[in-house]
């Protein structure tokens, strides 16, 4: 399943189509202006770190964290490991499993009721 970029020969911008088939046809139309003379790009690549790196690059987590750093839903939950990694207290079972579910785009229970 491949991910074909574009850029609009109108706006220059360019844009991101997934496709479920390398043998399905493709007729792309621009988001930003609606044209649909695009010439296909080469993409960028995929670079992936250890989560080691992320929370290296990512800093030590606060209680008041700038909101850019839950951008990255792999930090979601640190602070709440690291006060009870500081506690030398085990994170119950199900403290972990809210928190990867989290990570995962799953809302907790409560607040799926709000949505």
């Amino acid at each position: 399943m491949p991910i074909y970029e574009f850029v609009c020969q109108a706006c220059h911008k360019r844009s991101s189509y997934f496709v479920r088939s390398i043998n399905k046809s493709l007729s792309p139309v621009c988001p930003a202006c609606g044209g649909t003379d695009l010439t296909r790009v080469v993409s960028t690549f995929a670079h992936h770190k250890s989560i080691k790196t992320i929370h290296e690059e990512s800093g030590e987590p606060t209680m008041n964290a700038p909101p850019e750093y839950y951008k990255d839903p792999r930090n979601i939950g640190r602070w709440a490991e690291k006060r009870f990694q500081d506690m030398g207290v085990e994170m119950p079972d199900n403290v972990k499993e809210t928190i990867q579910a989290a990570r995962e785009g799953e809302l907790p229970k409560p607040l799926k009721d709000l949505t």
